[in-house]
């Protein structure tokens, strides 16, 4: 991702850099309005999109959150800056856990998120930049580590958080679609991850509408 920020927030420059970054290269303008905010697991994990410092510390006090999980990844951008130092001040353990929003699952993020759940503390909250695509396959993966189906965790990839399944990030409706299919009810979703996901078939036999694409990439901006 493009980024004027040059990782100093300790000056009033720096900071302005920062801020003016993560508004206009990073879209968090539009985040000021829209939180995309939605439960996952009622009272122990919600989903967003990148929070202002301000709204991370408004959802905190609401909602106790003892946790926040970035799916992002570190990055250089003031967004990311600026939201580390607020999760910092606020007390929240903070967790780098990158996936891609147009790529197969990578099997060992899939199992190293797993190990973040198991010992994270909760009330968590876990974003990517817009709350629909990254947000969406890890809130269905948490729905499966705790029993739910996979028609359940495909419902956290919907339009109403604005995923759009038809473009290139439909690869990962695929992935629910294909534990579904090959072993649902037959073997548990962690065992069919280490064992049987073919990661690679995935990313080969997935295509992409060009169009819906083209709307997702450039139109609606999600990273």
């Amino acid at each position: 991702m493009d980024s004027i920020f040059k990782g100093d927030l300790s000056t009033v420059r720096g900071r302005t850099v920062a801020w003016i970054d993560s508004l206009f290269i990073d879209h968090a303008v539009f985040r000021l309005v829209w939180s995309n905010l939605a439960p996952v697991v009622p009272g122990r994990v919600y989903r967003c999109n990148h929070p202002t410092p301000q709204r991370l510390a408004r959802l905190t006090r609401k909602l106790g959150l003892k946790t926040l999980i970035n799916l992002r990844g570190k990055t250089l951008s003031g967004s990311d800056a600026l939201s580390r130092e607020a999760a910092g001040k606020l007390g929240l353990d903070f967790y780098d856990m990158a996936f891609e929003s147009r790529g197969a699952p990578h099997r060992e993020r899939i199992l190293r998120l797993h190990g973040i759940w198991q010992q994270m503390q909760t009330p968590a909250i876990l974003h990517c930049k817009s709350g629909a695509d990254r947000a969406g396959l890890v809130a269905g993966l948490i729905i499966l580590f705790e029993g739910g189906t996979a028609a359940q965790a495909l419902q956290q990839l919907s339009w109403r958080f604005g995923h759009v399944k038809q473009s290139k990030t439909g690869v990962l409706d695929a992935f629910f679609l294909h534990y579904q299919r090959e072993a649902e009810g037959r073997k548990p979703f962690l065992d069919w991850v280490r064992e049987d996901y073919d990661e690679v078939g995935l990313k080969r036999d997935f295509r992409a509408n060009g169009l819906a694409s083209f709307i997702n990439d450039w139109v609606l901006v999600h990273e």
